[in-house]
Order: structure tokens, then C-alpha cells, then sequence
């Protein structure tokens, strides 16, 4: 029951941040808002609790949720075999552009840090 209550906090507050984004016409999408409302919420036990319960329950059958990206590759193995390639360097490259904003942004705040005696 306690799974349930958390499932609900996470949908609650998914579509407040859906009408947060389209009412206040923010840059971001809803569900970005609402991560950011459930970490603002997460300092609240009546919170926090039901939610921990939910992402256990979810966490444990992890598994499932890759069934349907499965079947989605395996109904489009000609564009995949097609386009494979390319998808793969575009994966490939924008993963390794990634790291490396990561690690400048990263060296970058570990610039600004003061340092520690």
C-alpha cells in the first residue's frame, strides 16, 4: 500500500510540474519540474517514505521495463541494420562529448572551489 501512496506522490507531482511548464511557459518539460518538486518534497517524511517504497518496488522489477524496448528493436531490425552504423557513431560520439563537458565543467568548479588548508 505504502508502493502505491508513493506512486501517486511521483504522479502528483509529475503533472504539477507538466502545469507549471505550460503555465508559466518555461524552457523546460514537465517532467524536468517535477524531479525538481520531488527533491523539494523528498525533505518531507509523510514524502519521502511512501516514495522510497515505490522506487524499491520499481527497482526490483527493473527488468520488465527493458521488454519493450526489446520488442521495439526487434520489429525494426531493417533500420537498424540499415542506419546501424551510423547510429552507432552518433552514440558513440555524443556519449564521449558528453564526458568531456562533464569533466571541463567539472574542472572548471573545481577551479573556483577554495582550497582547503
Amino acid at each position: 500500500m505504502n508502493a502505491l501512496r508513493g506512486f501517486a506522490w511521483l504522479l502528483v507531482l509529475q503533472s504539477a510540474g507538466e502545469l507549471l511548464s505550460h503555465a508559466l511557459r518555461l524552457p523546460f518539460p514537465g517532467p524536468v519540474v517535477g524531479l525538481v518538486l520531488l527533491l523539494a518534497a523528498l525533505n518531507i517524511e509523510a514524502v519521502r517514505t511512501p516514495v522510497a517504497a515505490c522506487a524499491d518496488f520499481l527497482l526490483a522489477h527493473l527488468s520488465l521495463l527493458f521488454v519493450p524496448v526489446g520488442v521495439g528493436v526487434m520489429t525494426h531490425l531493417g533500420l537498424i541494420a540499415e542506419h546501424g552504423l551510423r547510429m552507432l557513431a552518433v552514440i558513440v560520439l555524443s556519449t564521449w562529448i558528453g564526458l568531456a563537458v562533464t569533466a571541463l565543467a567539472l574542472r572548471a568548479l573545481m577551479r573556483r572551489q577554495p582550497k582547503e588548508s
